[in-house]
């Protein structure tokens, strides 16, 4: 499991590791039933405290990606995909009209905010 945490980048570590862990299973890439590492493991792996990637997984639990089994640890939880992307849609739609209406209050255009939104997805395919 593949986690970069950028300390520059403004958003809590916690929510760095769940946006990831959330994106790679959406994708597809950790499957229903998959085993994650364990909250100790990882925090090790990120250097970072347990109690952050506690915060990450009990975040994840809550929003049904992942389900823990006393004993065993946390897997990946089975999925309803289109649930699931629907969630996220509605998490980026609530940043986004935050976004435009800072832009708006700051008089930055539509097109300024788009090219921002441009440069920002292509650092994050850099990544």
């Amino acid at each position: 499991m593949d986690i970069i945490i950028r300390n520059s980048a403004g958003v809590p570590i916690y929510e760095q590791i769940l946006r990831q862990i959330q994106g790679q299973i959406l994708s597809g890439e950790l499957r229903e039933g998959e085993a994650l590492p364990s909250m100790r493991l990882l925090a090790k792996e990120l250097r970072v405290s347990v109690i952050t990637t506690k915060r990450a997984y009990e975040e994840l639990e809550r929003e049904g990606f992942l389900v823990t089994v006393p004993g065993k640890g946390c897997f990946v939880a089975e999925q309803n995909r289109e649930l699931r992307r629907e969630a996220v849609l509605c998490q980026v739609e609530e940043h986004l009209a935050k976004a435009v209406e800072a832009a708006a209050a700051g008089g930055v255009t539509q097109a300024e905010v788009q090219e921002i939104l441009e440069t920002l997805y292509q650092e994050n395919k850099e990544e």
